[in-house]
């Protein structure tokens, strides 16, 4: 039985060019890119605990803000998202290779 999964967007605001691509890399292995700063990530609580604690060492707390938001479980949420332009997918349920 696969651990509950919830849906987050995780966006960022980072000052640093260098700081910016680190956190850019990071969160492609942790989510699919929508925009600049702006990732849909589907974590479980330990993937969720272990992104916070990688961002957390990466920004500088001073100069960078990185918002992450709960938008609920994963499997039953239905996000109502206004997309225009190219179209819009929730992230599905995809293996984790450790």
């Amino acid at each position: 039985m696969a651990a509950l999964e919830h849906l987050y967007i995780v966006t960022y605001d980072i000052s640093d060019t260098k700081r910016w691509r680190r956190v850019f890399r990071l969160m492609k292995g942790y989510g699919d890119w929508l925009q600049l700063s702006v990732f849909q990530c589907r974590l479980s609580r330990k993937r969720h605990a272990e992104l916070i604690a990688l961002l957390d060492g990466i920004i500088h707390h001073s100069d960078d803000h990185v918002l992450i938001i709960n938008v609920g479980p994963a499997e039953t949420v239905k996000p109502s998202v206004v997309s225009l332009g190219k179209d819009f997918e929730v992230v599905e349920r995809q293996p984790v290779i450790v």
